[in-house]
């Protein structure tokens, strides 16, 4: 079933067939990338990472989010966020990308240590030759952090950001029709990772995003995806690229999202009848895309490290109960999409290059399978929050 739903505003002409992409130049360009991380990344929710990471008090990821460097620490009371640095020298308090701190925080350069729960100021070495100095001016920056169905948020922006299910829920009615049980029955916040590959791409994150959000490209290089679900081969199915709402059914014959398209392991549980046999792929801004299956899930994490390179962070994530089960095989489920995210990628490098082609300086085009998704809610979204006006055409 496809539900059309209403359209955000556009700049585009409804009654043409084509509408422009944005110029080569925001593909490109370092200064426009600069302005995304404080516009865009610095001021909305990003994702980070999943709680079945930190499991223990002191667990920590270490991440950086526009340039800017963050811990995430499993304190006494929940999830704690602090920027990595060193209220003394500056040093980064976590030189690894994960660990456990132990009781408390402490600096690898002088000792300086600092609560896990505040960020507080605790002891350092000499402190009792600086008996005139407030500790409490001296605490650790902390940074908002949220958690969503297992998933680990973090905004630099703090309270103005709002909250994780505000920014997304939006995103996520659009994609399933107003109907967000489909998310819960998922239970995502109980599934954990059975295989992760990390992929460098030599291509704008946009370029990439905008590759994710429509499957115009479907049939010309995912035999395999194709054949697992038609749909995406077909542009009468397709019409304009909006979502279907209810799903991607598989092919006959298909019973599982898999590379032999066999049924290996069990449908998740929660799930209904009717969720089987379907695929749910969906976008959630600013740098994830989280896709639904009947017996896993996979959540991609981009990170974008210049105008030219993206960081690209795969995860599939199944039911305990599969994963410490020797009987079941997890590859056949995992290479499926491992193929297709090879095969996105490497077309996403493709196009890179010619983003500084003359012919390229005031981009491209999007064809109607391409409209929906791409030019009628990413642009908009991406216009707005980098005060691009309504009124012009692409990013001009």
């Amino acid at each position: 079933m496809t539900t059309q739903l209403p359209r955000p505003a556009s700049n585009a002409d409804p009654a043409e067939s084509l509408i422009p992409t944005l110029p080569g130049r925001f593909y490109t360009s370092e200064e426009i990338f600069a302005q995304e991380q404080r516009r865009i990344f610095a001021t909305q929710w990003n994702l980070v990472g999943r709680t079945e990471q930190m499991p223990n008090i002191g667990d920590f990821l270490r991440v950086e989010i526009a340039g800017t460097a963050v811990i995430v620490v499993r304190a006494r009371k929940g999830l704690r966020a602090y920027l990595n640095v060193c209220r003394h020298r500056g040093s980064q308090l976590c030189l690894t990308d994960n660990g456990n701190t132990g009781k408390s925080i402490s600096c690898p350069y002088h000792a300086w240590q600092y609560s896990l729960d505040d960020g507080a100021l605790r002891n350092a070495p000499n402190w009792r030759a600086m008996t005139d100095v407030d500790k409490s001016g001296l605490s650790l920056a902390t940074v908002a952090v949220d958690e969503w169905k297992g998933l680990i948020w973090v905004n630099l922006a703090g309270s103005d950001g709002g909250t994780v299910e505000e920014q997304i829920g939006a995103q996520l009615r659009y994609r399933l029709d107003g109907d967000l049980s489909r998310v819960d029955r998922f239970g995502l916040e109980n599934l954990v990772v059975g295989g992760m590959y990390t992929y460098e791409c030599e291509a704008n994150w946009k370029i990439i995003f905008e590759n994710f959000q429509e499957c115009y490209h479907c049939g010309t290089i995912h035999p395999e995806l194709v054949e697992q679900i038609p749909t995406f081969a077909s542009f009468e199915e397709l019409g304009t690229g909006g979502y279907h709402t209810d799903g991607y059914s598989f092919a006959p014959g298909k019973e599982g999202f898999t590379i032999s398209g066999k049924r290996a392991l069990p449908m998740l549980p929660g799930l209904l009848p009717t969720d089987d046999a379907k695929y749910f792929g969906m976008i959630l801004r600013p740098n994830a895309f989280l896709s639904l299956l009947p017996d896993h899930a996979i959540l991609h994490r981009f990170e974008p490290i210049s105008a030219t390179h993206t960081r690209l962070t795969c995860e599939w994530l199944f039911d305990p109960a599969v994963v410490d089960n020797p009987d079941y095989d997890l590859s056949d489920s995992i290479e499926l999409f491992h193929l297709v995210n090879k095969q996105d990628l490497d077309a996403s490098a493709w196009c890179q290059p010619n983003m500084s082609s003359p012919l390229y300086e005031r981009g491209g085009v999007l064809v109607p399978t391409e409209s929906e998704i791409i030019g009628h809610w990413f642009y908009p979204w991406y216009r707005a929050a980098m005060g691009i006006p309504d009124s012009a055409v692409g990013g001009e």
